[in-house]
């Protein structure tokens, strides 16, 4: 007869041991929030930064900057010095029931039952197979954090010449690892009139890594037989087509969450970024099950994932304490060009998000965006902004523009004029 274990029975569970599970587990346990169990299913805790190996890292939620693996580190050590207990090599492969996980491990199969869960399961980028590239199937083709992976981890050679498809902050990531493994960024393509990242990165990146740039630009097929040998591009204009050659190809941004056990619990998705549904207190529409990080915004900065983390812990705390989950609250919408709004739901009582920013991503350059919130007919807020919406990153808004919003009324709808 087969007999189930007794389940582990943490007062929090956190799946996933990036940045935002660290910083949610670490503010947890130091605030006595009970026994902290954080799962991952790599080897290492630590995130996307642990194979990140170069600077950047912590300057908002540390207030210092550090380079992918130290700031994992000391993440790392920050969760485990308050006390939360971190499992590696641990992989969530489903639910038991509302409250209950099934659990695979090195120690056997078991089931975890915790009081509240926090799912920082992250995001990833589209492989190419996802973007429907046509084409042959040779070798040399990755993702970003493949390529981070195999170089700054198992320190694996890559080829010699490479094409970054993508214009993010990752793709200039992406090429500060080609040119550590000895493999030259024979060019950055962009869909965009302009690269996505900073301005500041993509000077940088043309002078110093010296990384050629083709806008308004589309892989349109992958050759080799056996190695990559060359991509076919076209201009998105013109229609005109050539062909590049390389060995390597990295396929870059182009981000979505890691929302499968999101799905499998039947929790409601937001059909925008397609991840949980969530409100300024980090509630998904489990009760007792709340979310952080990239899950919800695919994708922004490590630092800006574990500030959703810092957030979370006082909700999770209220939840133990035995505060109900309240129901109703006003839907906040994105509209053109804006593609998703995070977080989607606004109730009286609840906390600003966190940072007192909302979340947005946008598929059009506008360098003053005029910010226009609108609820039942009426424009509630207009306010123009210093900053560019940009594509490819997260555009940021101060939550006040929803100050004049009634709780009573309607969806809110967020766009630009």
């Amino acid at each position: 007869m087969n007999h189930q274990p007794t389940p582990l029975t943490p007062d929090v569970l956190i799946i996933g041991a990036g940045p935002a599970g660290l910083t949610a587990a670490a503010e947890l346990a130091h605030r006595g929030a009970g026994h902290i169990l954080v799962v991952d299913r790599e080897h290492q805790a630590g995130g996307i930064p642990r194979h990140s190996d170069h600077t950047g890292y912590g300057l908002r939620d540390l207030r210092r900057v550090m380079s992918g693996p130290a700031y994992a580190r000391h993440l790392v050590e920050r969760a485990t010095t308050a006390g939360a207990e971190i499992r590696t090599r641990t992989m969530v492969t489903g639910w038991a029931d509302d409250n209950t996980v099934d659990v695979t491990s090195p120690d056997g199969r078991y089931r975890i039952r915790p009081k509240a869960l926090v799912l920082a399961t992250g995001a990833r980028e589209r492989p190419r197979t996802a973007r429907r590239i046509p084409g042959d199937r040779p070798h040399g083709v990755y993702t970003t954090g493949q390529l981070q992976n195999l170089v700054h981890l198992h320190h694996q050679p890559v080829g010699k010449r490479a094409v970054i498809v993508g214009g993010e902050l990752v793709s200039w990531s992406a090429a500060v690892t080609l040119r550590e493994a000895g493999c030259t960024p024979a060019l950055m393509i962009s869909q965009y009139p302009r690269a996505e990242s900073y301005s500041a990165f993509n000077t940088a990146g043309r002078t110093v890594l010296r990384v050629p740039v083709a806008t308004r630009t589309r892989v349109t097929r992958v050759i080799g037989k056996g190695r990559c040998q060359a991509v076919e591009i076209e201009h998105l204009d013109t229609g005109k087509r050539r062909t590049i050659e390389c060995d390597t190809v990295v396929f870059t941004g182009d981000w979505i969450p890691d929302h499968e056990l999101v799905r499998s619990a039947g929790i409601t998705l937001d059909t925008g970024t397609l991840g949980p549904l969530t409100d300024t207190a980090l509630r998904t529409s489990r009760p007792g099950t709340f979310a952080v990080g990239n899950l919800l915004h695919p994708v922004d900065t490590a630092d800006v994932a574990a500030l959703d983390g810092k957030h979370v812990a006082q909700q999770v705390i209220d939840h133990l304490h035995g505060r109900p989950q309240p129901t109703g609250g006003v839907r906040l919408l994105a509209e053109a060009p804006f593609r998703w709004v995070a977080p989607q739901i606004l109730r009286p009582n609840d906390p600003a998000p966190a940072r007192g920013r909302l979340l947005l991503w946008t598929d059009e350059f506008v360098r003053f965006p005029k910010v226009t919130v609108r609820q039942d007919g009426r424009t509630v807020t207009r306010r123009t902004l210093a900053w560019p919406a940009a594509p490819g990153r997260v555009f940021r808004i101060p939550s006040t523009v929803l100050d004049g919003v009634s709780d009573t009324g309607g969806p809110v709808h967020i766009g630009l004029d």
